[in-house]
């Protein structure tokens, strides 16, 4: 969710809520990637085996906001840190060398471009974005950055 979050809040130029320091690294893989990924495993998997999807490209969540910030030409004052979850996970990570070993499987699209590409489809896509940001959402928004017990002082 974090990446829907930080660009359709940039894009109306409301602060991008990060947990804690932002340290928490993600793996990330662009979606288009990932559903060929699993395209591949219903055509060449065999039933009853596990295969992790990954890119193998891992960053951090303030990399991941900064990148957005510099490729929709918004400041980083938007940035705020916002008290982490109880138990957040500092990392994740998965070995998806099977997939690679097995099929030759690797992303077409990097990350750079697939980031580029989403921030796109949601300019190309605001009135859904503004009709899906309903009610309930700005509930549950507030909720889960707003009013959070503590606000970190920015890094």
């Amino acid at each position: 969710k974090l990446i829907p979050v930080l660009i359709t809040n940039a894009h109306e130029d409301w602060v991008l809520p990060i947990y804690g320091d932002g340290m928490n690294v993600r793996e990330w893989i662009f979606a288009d990637e990932h559903s060929r990924a699993v395209l591949t495993a219903l055509e060449r998997g065999v039933p009853g085996e596990v295969y992790n999807i990954g890119s193998g490209h891992e960053q951090t969540n303030l990399e991941v906001v900064r990148e957005i910030l510099r490729l929709m030409g918004k400041p980083e004052s938007l940035i705020k840190f916002v008290k982490d979850r109880p138990g957040h996970d500092r990392r994740y990570s998965i070995d998806c060398s099977k997939i690679r070993r097995e099929w030759n499987w690797s992303p077409e699209i990097d990350f750079a471009s697939g980031l580029a590409f989403t921030i796109e489809w949601y300019h190309a896509h605001a009135d859904w974005v503004r009709e899906i940001k309903d009610a309930s959402y700005l509930s549950y928004y507030d909720r889960m950055y707003t009013r959070r017990d503590e606000t970190l002082a920015e890094l």
